[in-house]
């Protein structure tokens, strides 16, 4: 799995007798042979979990603390010849203090003695009762545990896998604390914070502790795997509800059954390779981790043969998680939110640049296409929220060789409902004259026919502006960007681009947006027409039905599948095996997808190798692209988030393509 910089991790909620720690460790056994099977890499247990965290005053006898001891032996018996990794939270007598710890067992060794820093001592919590800090250690003292000599610190402990992959432990209260743990753990290095926890239930703690969680994974750029005691623990004052939770940079990945009688078993595949990403390209994590280091590093064995990572299991069939085949569409229930921030960004943007202009005059190419739609919206909204008469925006309809009934009735219907001044200008008679003044065939329908076009639009609108006094609003997107679907000077360039940040994919729900809520009957009914329309450039000739013949996913591939290699690309920096993967998982027929978009092996691939072809070839039109406003997180502008050579060689990404 780390050919793909994955890892899987598992929180689990065994049943448990409360200082009955032989039932307790073969029920913890029976969940490490699950996880085993399950292809899991690192498995954690709540806080105690060998005798019970609920046992009170009975962790001062000594029969109960030795026989915990002797579990670990156990365990370490039990793990030998296994891959997983196993955490299990232990009390532990050092010969001065009692210590509440998690231990890591692999492959027959227990691996190190993580103690609770931060111990409650309110409510129904008394822990100082029975136990100390890691604070009161005196670091370097060694003790011998379960047949293991320790060595004793309290400084962060950083435990790396074979495969290079790090992570850190905490136990319950120490996540609550100001300043936790995991804090420096994270900085030093720790890709992964597991937590043993023995939290217990009140109205709205829930709640509380999950935004929690998710705010120390998203600040601390980790995943959080979150373990915490359930049914079996005592319930004589309160109760435990079993959570088992994990959180990927913020991102909920998986959660367990609260207050389940079973055992349970929560599992997720984490994207180490997409953590280090995020934080390397983070100046403000970069920063935060000058000096930070762990003292104490302990390299986990080499483990055994077989499993995920030697072929037993094929990553393709089994992913623990959810892949997003549309990452730049917001989720159902942020939908509203998410549409009405991302327009008013782009709202925003332009205000910014018509103010700046002392100019009340916008002028639109209108073709009757989501793209040249979605422009004219935002400038309809900029002129409401800034107080300038509609009459301002110039919309103009330049029909030409492709142009369909369909697009041009709904350009000049929507310009109509919408109350903005109407230009028509056809640019046949004028492309004729250039085709004839170039001596080229107006038969032959290649580049030069249609980049013609393209250009004498281009020209008209700047032109128009010259005249008007006003600017050219570009419609042009960040998916044509990606694939330079665009002619260079023609439809390539504007004086300002409030599309520039917008992907396909996210255009026709942010049109949908609008017309659900922000414009008039009439001007709805054309908006949904619009979506409905075929995406086409329209510069070839319609059928003889006078159907749109030129359709642009046909061409350069399904937008959905190239917005998803775009993402992938610029936001996480993957190679092309690796979004092939992706791909697969997203687009292959699983039963996650919603919308019926599948596709085979050997599609994913074709039009992985065209993006990425695109994607190099087609640099030199972004490295002069007008002004635009970003409003996600990925963005193609020479002068923020993308700066490449546009001479760049493509091979390496190009022989990786046709390796997949």
């Amino acid at each position: 799995m780390m050919e793909y910089g994955m890892v899987r991790v598992a929180a689990a909620v065994p049943s448990v007798k409360v200082a009955d720690v032989k039932y307790n460790i073969e029920q913890i056994k029976t969940q490490i042979a699950e996880a085993e099977a399950r292809g899991v890499q690192v498995l954690v247990f709540p806080e105690l979990c060998v005798t019970g965290y609920s046992c009170q005053d009975l962790f001062a006898q000594r029969l109960l603390v030795e026989e915990a001891e002797q579990g670990v032996q156990a365990l370490k018996t039990f793990t030998q010849g296994k891959r997983v990794a196993v955490i299990v939270g232990i009390p532990v007598d050092t010969g001065k203090l009692l210590l509440n710890c998690a231990t890591v067992i692999n492959n027959g060794e227990a691996k190190a003695l993580v103690s609770k820093t931060y111990l409650p001592n309110y409510g129904e919590f008394y822990e100082k009762r029975w136990f100390a800090s890691a604070q009161d250690i005196n670091d370097g003292e060694t003790i011998s545990y379960a047949g293991s000599s320790i060595e004793l610190t309290k400084q962060p402990i950083v435990f790396q896998m074979a495969n290079g992959v790090k992570f850190g432990i905490e136990i319950c209260e120490d996540v609550w604390a100001p300043v936790p743990p995991s804090n420096h753990l994270a900085l030093a290095g720790a890709d992964i914070i597991f937590n043993l926890s023995a939290s217990d239930e009140l109205i709205g703690k829930h709640d509380y502790l999950k935004s929690l969680l998710a705010q120390q994974s998203a600040r601390t750029m980790s995943a959080y795997v979150y373990s915490s005691c359930g049914f079996g623990e005592s319930t004589q004052d309160v109760v435990y509800g079993g959570n088992a939770i994990i959180y990927e940079n913020g991102r909920l990945m998986a959660e367990g059954e609260r207050f389940s009688f079973a055992p349970q078993m929560t599992i997720a595949d984490i994207d180490v390779e997409m953590l280090r990403s995020e934080r390397r390209r983070n100046t403000t994590f970069v920063n935060a981790q000058r000096g930070e280091k762990s003292d104490k590093v302990f390299q986990a064995p080499q483990p055994p043969k077989g499993g995920v990572e030697d072929g037993e299991l094929s990553i393709d069939e089994c992913l623990y998680r959810t892949i997003d085949p549309h990452p730049f569409i917001p989720k159902s229930e942020d939908m509203q939110r998410s549409c009405e921030e991302i327009f008013n960004i782009q709202v925003a943007g332009l205000a910014k640049r018509l103010t700046h202009t002392h100019s009340t005059t916008a002028i639109v190419g209108i073709s009757g296409g989501l793209d040249s739609t979605l422009a004219l919206l935002v400038c309809v909204k900029t002129f409401d929220k800034l107080g300038y008469d509609r009459k301002g925006i110039v919309g103009v309809t330049m029909p030409g060789f492709g142009t369909t009934d369909r697009t041009y009735h709904n350009a000049v219907a929507l310009m109509q409902s919408l109350g903005i001044t109407i230009r028509e200008i056809s640019i046949a008679k004028a492309v004729l004259q250039h085709f004839e003044d170039i001596g080229h065939d107006p038969q032959v329908h290649d580049v030069a026919y249609e980049n013609s076009q393209a250009r004498e639009r281009t020209q008209i609108l700047m032109d128009l502006t010259n005249e008007l006094g006003g600017l050219v609003v570009g419609t042009g997107d960040l998916s044509e960007l990606a694939l330079g679907w665009a002619t260079y000077n023609g439809d390539h360039m504007s004086m300002y681009g409030v599309n520039a940040g917008i992907p396909k994919t996210l255009i026709r729900y942010l049109v949908r947006y609008v017309a659900e809520g922000g414009v008039d009957e009439q001007s709805r009914a054309t908006l949904l027409d619009i979506i409905d329309t075929p995406i086409s450039p329209e510069l070839i000739p319609a059928d003889n039905e006078g159907n749109i013949q030129q359709k642009t996913e046909d061409l350069v591939g399904p937008y959905e599948l190239h917005d998803f290699f775009l993402y992938y690309t610029l936001r996480y920096g993957f190679r092309p095996k690796k979004i092939f993967m992706l791909a697969k998982q997203a687009f292959g027929g699983n039963q996650h997808q919603q919308d019926g978009s599948v596709y085979s092996d050997d599609v994913i691939k074709k039009w992985l190798t065209t993006f990425f072809r695109r994607f190099f070839s087609q640099q030199f039109k972004r490295s002069c692209l007008p002004d635009g406003p970003k409003v996600g997180s990925v963005s193609l502008s020479p002068r923020g988030d993308w700066r490449m050579p546009s001479d760049a060689s493509s091979a390496l990404w190009l022989a990786e393509c046709d390796q997949v």
